[in-house]
């Protein structure tokens, strides 16, 4: 099976329709058979009060890339997905342009996924790290 990346990018960003990632502007924007990466404007809808990104808009991104990216190892027919655990470490401040996260494997089970999340400025200076393990379910739902 090959993996279609701009039908994985459309699915992600489809599904992003009228939730928080809709509400942050995180457009998912790369993907590869063991990534995603998803950008995020900075402004003042996710700064805290002293004008620089909010630690907690950093993380609703990279939770949100690192649970989309469990989608690149299970059929949503079948199976879903529960963030439950993420740590961050803020490393730099940020106060205006475009933050990116990437998302990157680093353990793959039947019932855990582990993420690493980097999250970027416009000039590659790291922002923050982040760690998310997303836990596997069945499902009788699906996506909508």
């Amino acid at each position: 099976m090959t993996f279609d990346k701009d039908k994985f990018l459309e699915f992600c960003n489809r599904i992003s329709k009228n939730t928080l990632m809709q509400t942050l502007n995180i457009e998912y924007v790369d993907a590869g058979p063991d990534f995603l990466t998803a950008t995020m404007p900075v402004n003042p809808t996710v700064h805290q009060p002293m004008g620089l990104l909010h630690g907690g808009a950093s993380v609703a991104l990279a939770e949100s890339v690192g649970s989309a990216a469990s989608f690149l190892y299970i059929n949503p027919e079948v199976s879903e997905m529960r963030g439950i655990e993420i740590s961050a470490n803020h490393v730099k401040a940020k106060r205006s342009g475009i933050v990116t996260a990437t998302s990157r494997i680093i353990h793959k089970g039947r019932s855990i996924h582990l993420w690493e999340i980097r999250i970027t400025d416009e000039n590659d200076t790291l922002i923050s790290v982040c760690k998310l393990t997303n836990m596997i379910l069945p499902t009788k739902k699906g996506i909508q």
